[in-house]
């Protein structure tokens, strides 16, 4: 269902913003309904930290959804 791949224009993004992200492609298909896909992202984003990013609806009813989270890096400390 998810890949984790970051494209060009996803690492490009990365750059611009100044910002580290992750991001996740979610693909889901025309037979799940609107509100179950909504719930399943809502779970994602409040136990996995993830927000959403983009979302493109295919015309055969196919929703690719992109999410992200920054990636925070711990600084050493003495």
């Amino acid at each position: 269902m998810a890949s984790r791949h970051m494209s060009a224009r996803d690492k490009a993004r990365e750059r611009a913003r100044g910002v580290e992200w992750e991001f996740d492609r979610v693909t889901f298909s025309r037979e799940f309904p609107r509100g179950v896909v909504t719930k399943l992202l809502v779970e994602r984003a409040e136990h996995g930290g993830w927000e959403l990013d983009r979302v493109h609806i295919t015309p055969d009813g196919t929703r690719r959804v992109v999410l992200r989270r920054k990636i925070i890096r711990a600084v050493r400390t003495a």
